[in-house]
């Protein structure tokens, strides 16, 4: 079978390039393009994948592995190697409710604008797909506005345009972390697309499972970014859990758990700097149930059905 080529843009600690690896088995695929601006990401992602994904030095090699995307897509867009799906979790924070919210207005490191840079590559090289990440309140900013210029414009490109509110524990993890979940495909409309996300599982993991004790929370908080800590009976609270009637602070290891990343995933970077990360990353379970759809859906034109799919046998870790 053809290997499937992506690029993973704002790509963190590589949640969709962990998700890719886990379906390689059955759909062949090979990154040829990464790029994050945060050297500490860089270098928790390169620790990881240059051990695990032999194409993934050659890609470094052909310097296809970049820090600020703007740099490639305002002076040579066409070294962008040719690719099947883009993959992209955008900055989130000009759209996030514990954010300023300012959406495309956001003018710190031009973070609203990110996805203006998306269009660029996928005006430019033509994608067969593309998988977009963001937290939920992006639907309704602006009124809806901004929403409905993201669709607008990846509609006007000749993409159909499905959305879907998604929980990392719709998908085998224990964290309730909603976001929404973008695909389109290549010369279609979304009237005429039978592409359809995936249907949730019943959650088997429980905080219980992950803090190897009795916890009253079944489900765990969001992992945020960071900020400081504030105490296990504050609403901003997301990182202390009551657990055999005493209060814990979540270690990088349950977090690292949380976000569906295997043990063998390490940082090479502080506790701060990795839970920041980890805050910054995609439930590696929900993309790859997702991913194993959009997958199908190239192979095979038609929705997942019958044996050809079957959502409790993913592969997950």
């Amino acid at each position: 079978m053809k290997k499937i080529k992506f690029i993973d843009l704002f790509a963190g600690i590589g949640g969709f390039h962990m998700a890719f690896h886990k379906l390689r088995k059955k759909y062949p695929n090979e990154c040829v393009f990464v790029s994050e601006i945060d050297k500490d990401a860089c270098k928790t992602y390169d620790f990881n994948f240059s051990k695990i994904d032999p194409n993934f030095n050659k890609l470094k090699q052909k310097n296809n592995f970049v820090g600020d995307i703007q740099e490639i897509t305002h002076k040579d867009i066409s070294s962008i190697p040719d690719h099947d799906v883009l993959c992209a979790g955008f900055p989130c924070q000009p759209f996030s409710q514990a954010g300023y919210k300012k959406g495309f207005q956001e003018a710190h490191e031009n973070r609203g604008n990110m996805f203006f840079e998306i269009v660029s590559i996928i005006q430019a090289k033509r994608p067969k797909a593309f998988f977009l990440e963001n937290v939920r309140h992006l639907i309704n900013h602006d009124d809806k506005k901004t929403f409905l210029t993201i669709r607008q414009t990846l509609q006007q490109l000749g993409y159909s345009f499905r959305y879907e509110t998604i929980k990392a524990s719709d998908y085998g993890l224990p964290q309730h972390r909603p976001r929404v979940f973008m695909v389109g495909f290549r010369d279609e409309t979304t009237s005429s697309s039978k592409f359809l996300f995936p249907k949730p599982i019943p959650l088997k993991k429980t905080m219980s499972d992950i803090l190897k004790g009795e916890c009253d929370r079944e489900i765990g908080f969001t992992l945020r970014v960071g900020g400081a800590r504030s105490g296990i009976d504050d609403r901003r609270n997301w990182d202390s859990y009551r657990v055999n009637g005493e209060v814990r602070v979540l270690s990088v290891e349950e977090g690292r758990e949380m976000m569906g990343y295997p043990k063998s995933f390490k940082f090479p970077v502080g506790k701060q700097a990795a839970m920041k990360q980890l805050g910054n990353s995609v439930a590696v379970n929900a993309v790859q149930a997702t991913l194993e759809n959009i997958l199908f859906y190239l192979k095979s034109g038609e929705e997942p059905k019958g044996k050809s799919y079957d959502p409790k046998k993913l592969d997950f870790f």
